[in-house]
């Protein structure tokens, strides 16, 4: 819930997830002497100044990795290439040139350790100050403000009554599941008939405009589905009553938000070839089906389990919701001071990190806006209300665990790594499991870690304590509650 800015924290993160070596005692190694060093300010409207001092072990060690760096492609007589001392490289390149490479490369991972050394909850984009550069044999010193987790007083937040319905199912999505899973054996068979709605068709097609072809216009052996509305408006319903071997020509004009901006808005001639036309032929609903969907000897039992699957599914929800519930009603109890300021910047760090997930999937910002259909003002402003409820939610688990003295040990810590790794990577001895968390410590991520820990602890208790009643008579109580009663 805590911890640096989406760009910045990436960059210091080290790789928790390569195995760890075995050999020591569960415990964390001892350290000489602290990378960094803060001194925190608290500031107006839930900020902090956090003053940084980097020791000068570790200014050293960047200053030599950062020769090296430089070193790597250059040729000096008497040395190998790649093989400079970095003594004889500083000297060559000059201090100044290589330290100020040094603190580009080692900045981001130096102030994520100083969110965890000062332990504050920061919340958007620093303003970072940079001081003089240090002397030989001298720490380097910066300072950054930074907006933080609000502090929450606390109300009542143990024996509250919260709404907890009953898990349910509808039979409609029984047979909606039926359905899907009907389609996923349906088959394919060629007819000798006009394609109609529903259809797929095997196609060859060329696309041109103004007579000349479009690149990645053309194409052999299609599949498509007549109806499906996958493709440009116009396309498929061109085909509607085509037979096989029969050749058409689609007139049809992209639409003014076409992907390929080159195209959008303009007219186009597609020749398009038919070469097969299919039916899809659903499978009958019967004992044969529930054995090939799922293994099972009747369609009773196939139902059965789809119920039951549904059921499941929904107590999870409902688990879910009470608990969302719970950590609300607390939350309305509690008094909170949330700026604005800090709403947005927490705003911008939920879109930051949709973005970033976005592109691992392979989905750029402007692909995603447009399947929105909004702008990403538009969205922000939709998403600034679960912004401030999150800042309060966070601020309300802090207090109850400042309250209740929660403090995770080493072994929750170990248990909640574990469990976020894949199994084949997970550390099994106590000396790999102990160097997981010194990897942790010294990417400055451990104090994040153990704050989720604690706030998970947090909800427990809060949630544990709480009375689950029929959401009829929590209706009936708001409805009848006043300010002020």
């Amino acid at each position: 819930m805590r911890g640096a800015p989406l760009h910045i924290a990436r960059a210091a993160e080290s790789s928790l997830s390569r195995s760890a070596e075995a050999g020591a005692p569960l415990s964390l190694p001892l350290v000489a002497e602290p990378i960094v060093q803060t001194t925190v300010s608290e500031l107006p409207e839930s900020r902090a100044r956090v003053e940084v001092e980097v020791s000068v072990r570790e200014v050293a060690a960047a200053v030599d990795a950062a020769a090296r760096s430089l070193g790597k492609n250059l040729r000096l007589p008497g040395f190998r290439k790649g093989k400079v001392p970095a003594a004889v490289l500083l000297q060559r390149l000059g201090r100044e040139s290589v330290l100020d490479e040094a603190l580009r490369d080692r900045l981001s991972r130096w102030y994520v350790q100083a969110v965890d050394d000062a332990g504050i909850a920061a919340v958007g984009d620093p303003d970072i100050s940079l001081g003089e550069l240090p002397a030989d044999g001298e720490p380097f010193r910066f300072s950054f403000e930074i907006g933080v987790r609000p502090v929450a007083t606390l109300g009542t937040w143990r024996g509250l009554e919260v709404a907890r319905r009953e898990p349910a199912f509808e039979e409609s999505d029984v047979e909606q599941q039926l359905a899907e899973a009907r389609e996923r054996l349906a088959r394919l068979e060629p007819v000798e008939r006009a394609a109609a709605r529903g259809d797929f068709v095997a196609i060859d097609y060329s696309g041109a405009i103004d007579g000349e072809p479009i690149e990645g216009g053309q194409g052999r052996g299609q599949l498509i589905e007549l109806g499906s509305g996958r493709l440009v408006p116009g396309f498929e319903d061109g085909l509607i009553g085509a037979l096989a071997g029969e050749e058409r020509t689609v007139e049809l004009t992209f639409p003014d938000d076409y992907e390929a901006s080159e195209l959008a808005g303009r007219p186009a001639t597609f020749v398009i070839t038919v070469n097969e036309v299919r039916e899809k032929q659903l499978p009958e609903l019967d004992d044969d089906f529930a054995t090939d969907s799922a293994g099972l000897d009747t369609l009773d039992e196939l139902r059965a389990e789809i119920r039951n699957g549904l059921l499941e599914s929904d107590e999870r929800a409902v688990e879910r919701e009470f608990r969302g519930a719970v950590l609300d009603a607390a939350v309305a109890a509690a008094t909170v001071s949330v700026p604005d300021a800090l709403i947005d910047a927490r705003n911008q760090e939920a879109w930051d990190r949709t973005l970033h997930s976005l592109e691992h999937r392979g989905l750029s910002k402007e692909a995603f806006l447009q399947i929105a259909g909004k702008t990403e003002e538009e969205l922000l402003a939709e998403a600034r209300v679960d912004a401030e409820q999150a800042l309060r939610r966070e601020a309300v688990l802090s207090a109850i665990i400042a309250a209740e003295s929660i403090e995770p040990s080493d072994d929750e810590l170990i248990a909640t790594l574990i469990e976020r790794l894949p199994p084949e990577q997970r550390p099994t001895t106590p000396a790999a499991q102990a160097k997981l968390l010194e990897r942790l410590r010294k990417a400055g991520r451990l104090a994040e870690l153990r704050e989720d820990v604690a706030a998970d602890r947090a909800l427990e208790e809060l949630v544990g304590a709480a009375t689950p009643i029929d959401p009829g008579r929590a209706a009936a109580r708001e409805k009848l509650w006043t300010p002020g009663s």
